[in-house]
């Protein structure tokens, strides 16, 4: 997987009690190619820790909007 950039996507969730929770769930990797990748986060994702090895490598993923 070769990473380009990547960016966290969120999703609001709405909670037993009424109120609303925003999770990191996903992250858009866009890869050298020009095409993204969704990811799950997840630890058991090969994806997932290819974004991971590419942040200990000194990149940043941006945060979702």
């Amino acid at each position: 997987m070769n990473i380009q950039s990547a960016k966290y996507r969120e999703e609001t969730f709405k909670k037993k009690d009424g109120s609303t929770e925003t999770k990191k769930v996903m992250i858009d990797a866009t890869l050298t190619d020009g095409t993204i990748s969704s990811v799950p986060i997840a630890e058991a994702n090969t994806d997932y820790q290819a974004i991971l090895q590419w942040v200990a490598d000194g990149n940043t993923i941006a945060e979702a909007d």
